[in-house]
């Protein structure tokens, strides 16, 4: 076989959702001949966006199982929502996805590569209180009072991060956290890890998470035009350049030659390839991965890894207060009796500006989520709480917010992000132990938490293979 640079190695990318995507974009440029399969119909994995009214209500509800997830509450019911097809004309986001770093995030210098560009609504945080809100949530006092730490922590050199990697958030805010300090390490740890348990949650992680800040970029972004923009884009860059995306063709499971992967099985077929990348929840590796293949303390490690949760809210109102569009909001619920204790959530009406495409004329879609763990997001009495907590802090914002509802639904979440990044629950390496397989995506060891991790995990899955090959 002739190899033209790259031109000839063949890899194989099972799962066409961010990283995938990505992965796949970023490969072909390189010389790579990309082959991705997808389980789903639609591209976009735990980063889905969809046409809600094309969905029956047993096929919404079948596509968020496939997902981990499911809906426990809704106003009014589920099939009265779909029955009168309340849903017409909008976009659905599977869950609750900003974009961490706003235009400042890494998926426009991903896109740059591609000679591609993405226009991103942004929004810096405000708070919620018991009257009213803070907006931003830090003003021009607090910032000034509280500037010289956080830039003490945000500016520290990688071998002081690496230290304070193993310094809880707990210890951090005993050290530094008065007043606004103590509140602002709090919040945005939690909403940064999506953990409420304070013990977990990593200080250098999340110093590391919020340097994009230093740039000059708001905390949180949301594409124009919705999630699915980006996955439109990547796909693009991919096919144009010759790849192939194939959905609604699940991979039945990896081929091996001893512990070096050869290809995968494709209905019924066998497909020979380089390289085999997989973007599953790295929990699921062995459901198409025999585990005779891999060290037994590996497949240990990887089972045993957890991912996080979240009550989310999609809440469509006729009528939003022009003060409140294109915001975004924090909110801390005290004593709510989950792990940690508190409880931070956010309430964006990012998207419910025009912009996004996820409405029709006229309706306005607010997306919101609050934190809790992939076993509180299955407990219904932790979920009763958590809902109250989410319709009381939109109550805050928009009085009376009943009035102006046209329909709110509730998806619960156990897999928000596939493996939460905390002290005690170290992610994998790209590089498995297997010879040629390689796993991406928000599971493993790569900078950022959701969509960052993602793209993250990508770029340096392609810096890994063309460093080999060269």
């Amino acid at each position: 076989m002739k190899n033209n640079d790259l031109g000839k190695k063949n890899i194989c990318i099972i799962g066409a959702g961010i990283s995938g995507l990505t992965a796949g974009a970023l490969l072909i440029k390189q010389g790579y001949k990309v082959t991705i399969f997808e389980k789903e119909s639609l591209i976009g994995g735990r980063a889905l966006s969809f046409d809600a009214s094309s969905y029956t209500v047993d096929q919404y509800l079948k596509l968020l199982s496939r997902f981990q997830m499911n809906v426990p509450f809704s106003e009014p019911d589920l099939l009265t929502i779909f029955n009168n097809e309340m849903l017409k004309g909008y976009r659905l986001d599977l869950g609750y996805h900003a974009i961490g770093g706003g235009v400042m995030s890494n998926l426009n210098s991903v896109l740059a590569t591609l000679d591609d560009h993405i226009e991103t609504l942004e929004s810096s945080v405000g708070f919620i209180k018991e009257n009213g809100y803070d907006f931003p949530f830090l003003s021009r006092a607090d910032k000034l009072k509280i500037l010289p730490n956080i830039l003490r922590l945000l500016l520290a050199s990688e071998k002081t991060m690496k230290r304070l990697d193993d310094i809880s958030m707990t210890k951090t805010i005993k050290q530094y956290g008065q007043g606004k300090m103590k509140l602002t390490l709090e919040i945005f740890s939690r909403s940064i890890s999506t953990l409420n348990n304070l013990d977990r949650i990593s200080t250098g992680e999340m110093f590391r998470a919020q340097r994009t800040l230093l740039k000059g970029s708001k905390p949180v972004g949301y594409p124009k035009n919705g999630l699915g923009e980006i996955h439109q884009k990547l796909a693009k860059a991919i096919t144009s350049r010759g790849g192939t995306i194939r959905t609604g063709t699940p991979v039945q499971r990896i081929l091996f030659d001893g512990t070096t992967a050869t290809g995968v099985m494709v209905e019924n077929k066998e497909h020979r390839f380089d390289k085999i990348v997989s973007t599953l929840l790295v929990q699921n590796l062995f459901t198409i991965a025999d585990e005779k293949h891999f060290p037994k303390e590996y497949v240990k490690m990887m089972k045993s890894l957890q991912g996080t949760g979240s009550l989310c809210a999609y809440y469509s109102l006729k009528n939003v207060d022009t003060q409140l569009l294109g915001k975004t909001f924090h909110f801390i619920e005290r004593d709510i009796g989950v792990d940690g204790n508190d409880a931070v959530g956010m309430i964006d009406f990012m998207s419910a500006v025009s912009d996004t495409g996820l409405a029709p004329p006229s309706h306005h879609l607010i997306q919101s989520y609050i934190i809790c763990t992939p076993t509180e997001a299955r407990d219904k009495k932790t979920l009763d709480k958590l809902k109250i907590a989410l319709d009381k802090n939109l109550e805050r914002l928009i009085p009376n917010f009943h009035s102006q509802l046209r329909w709110a639904i509730y998806p619960a979440v156990w897999h928000l992000d596939g493996v939460a990044k905390t002290k005690d629950n170290e992610k994998p390496e790209i590089q498995t132990p297997a010879k040629n397989l390689f796993v991406i995506g928000d599971c493993v060891k790569a900078p950022g938490i959701g969509i960052n991790c993602a793209l993250n995990s990508a770029q340096m899955l392609k810096e890994l293979l063309t460093r080999k090959t060269s």
